[in-house]
């Protein structure tokens, strides 16, 4: 039963857009025995400003479009109404996500606002050209256009127009050159709410980083009043937002990392360490995780971690797992099922400790898990997306080893594992602190008694090539533990384990 799920993607050029600003207005004000008022005319609304926001709900950059323009800001309009101003546009993306402005003559970049100017003006004659950048630029008093253009004071203002202009696209320039916008998302933004806060008051939430400017929106015709103009009849438009292209590069923040051959269980364990709370489709074939996938593990005081006391012992395959639900439903089994509150447990403690927000009170330690898709031999060389999920895995503080122990040559596996990290980027392999043995139910004697023997040598077998092939650069060995995360069986060793790696990888930071 294929899983098509989510495409991972973890690089895109995006083109992002300001909104303009709203438009002046040219009015008068009229009211009775008022029949010639003063000039009215309200300014033009902010066009929306463009925010880059790292969210940890996403782990891929596909659901990010290509191109992002905020909202136009609102026109002013009669009796001194100013333009609303346009909310600000947020794109939402992965915790890890590298943000970086194209440079100029780079061939992905997009052109800015005076670069697409230039570009439709082309081959328009002197005159056809000046009254194409009137009409972008001024607002005229119905019939006073051809008035206006011969006077003095909007000559005069049209001027004082092109010369703001020029600074502000001088200082546009400068800042590309001079100080191109570089992001390294890390870090998830967080307001605090202050204490003594009243009550009632929505909190205010964060925006995260401004890439475009919205267009500053256009001034009414009030706003040339002067001692030689009583009556002006022209106004200007809104300006244009800022336009900028992106190039976004994610690398996944995770505290462990795990790196496994497809099928090598990496998925079941995500889900037994996290209680099923890690959404992740596991089944039996290859390939079955095509994003990754990021969980936590939250650990008490005094090593009890919130998976152990999730109820559920078995972690089978998630399709086989949802049709065996639906197939429950349908067959009336939950009709008279405990609720919630009404389901007993044998352990006393583990009850009144609770999971979810219960679970709260007695959380001492978390880290953070990635189930990264299987890497295959030459991922390195970019086979089978390779390059996406070794990217993936660049920011780990410790990566665990997991491999297939019911598989013919599981130390072959590692083999490979090893020297595709060191192909991609040398010393990647030296943050590996642990090899996990999945799939190591014979262990436990249950099988054969020729099964569990062999189970048992190929363990030795593989424990003898983690202490002398695998051995890091500063001499430490991997640690090699045995596991069963479709039954979680000694995971209570592996988690106290990643809890010390974690522990000790913050402290050296």
């Amino acid at each position: 039963m294929p899983f098509t799920g989510q495409t991972f993607l973890d690089h895109v050029v995006i083109t992002v857009r300001g909104g303009n600003g709203g438009d002046g207005c040219a009015a008068f004000h009229r009211e009775k025995f008022v029949p010639y008022g003063p000039p009215s005319g309200g300014n033009g609304g902010r066009g929306a400003d463009v925010y880059i926001l790292p969210t940890p709900h996403l782990t891929t950059l596909s659901s990010i479009p290509k191109k992002v323009r905020g909202e136009n800001g609102r026109n002013g309009q009669g009796t001194w109404q100013n333009g609303k101003n346009a909310p600000p546009c947020v794109i939402k993306v992965p915790l890890g996500t590298i943000v970086r402005e194209l440079p100029l003559g780079d061939p992905r970049r997009a052109k800015d606002e005076w670069e697409a100017e230039e570009e439709s003006l082309q081959g328009l004659g002197p005159e056809e050209r000046k009254l194409k950048m009137r009409e972008t630029r001024w607002l005229h008093y119905p019939g006073a256009a051809d008035a206006n253009v011969d006077r003095e004071t909007f000559l005069e203002a049209e001027v004082a127009q092109y010369k703001l202009e020029r600074e502000r696209r001088v200082n546009r320039r400068r800042r590309v050159l001079e100080e191109p916008i570089r992001l390294d998302l890390d870090k998830e933004e967080v307001i605090e709410r202050p204490v003594d806060a009243p009550l009632g008051i929505k909190q205010k939430e964060p925006l995260g980083h401004l890439v475009a400017a919205g267009g500053v929106g256009g001034v009414g015709n009030p706003y040339f009043l002067s001692t030689e103009n009583r009556s002006p009849k022209f106004a200007t438009r809104g300006h244009e937002g800022e336009r900028i292209t992106l190039e976004l590069e994610l690398k996944l923040l995770a505290d462990i990392g795990l790196v496994g051959m497809p099928n090598a269980g990496k998925s079941t364990l995500l889900r037994a360490l996290t209680g099923g709370r890690a959404k992740t489709e596991v089944a039996g074939y290859a390939f079955t995780t095509l994003n990754p996938v990021v969980g936590i593990v939250r650990v008490s005081e005094d090593g009890t971690w919130e998976g152990s006391i999730s109820g559920q012992d078995i972690h089978d395959e998630t399709w086989v797992e949802e049709a065996e639900e639906a197939k429950r439903m349908e067959e009336g089994e939950y009709a008279y099922a405990l609720t919630r509150n009404e389901k007993a447990s044998d352990d006393e403690y583990l009850t009144k400790m609770g999971r979810g927000h219960h679970f709260d009170v007695y959380e001492t330690f978390r880290f953070t898990i990635a189930d990264n898709p299987g890497l295959i031999s030459q991922a390195s060389e970019d086979r089978g997306l390779g390059h996406s999920f070794l990217r993936s895995m660049e920011r780990s503080l410790a990566l665990a080893y997991v491999v297939d122990l019911s598989a013919p040559n599981p130390w072959d596996e590692l083999q490979v594992l090893r020297e595709e990290l060191e192909k991609y980027q040398p010393g990647m392999s030296a943050r590996a602190r642990i090899v996990i043995a999945n799939k190591a139910d014979l262990l436990a004697g249950e099988g054969s008694e020729e099964a569990v023997l062999e189970a048992r040598n190929k363990l030795k077998q593989l424990q003898d090539f983690v202490d002398h092939e695998m051995v890091l650069p500063d001499g430490q060995k991997l640690a090699l533990v045995p596991t069963s995360a479709k039954y979680s069986q000694n995971l209570d060793k592996l988690v106290l384990l990643l809890q010390q790696y974690v522990a000790e990888a913050r402290e050296a930071q």
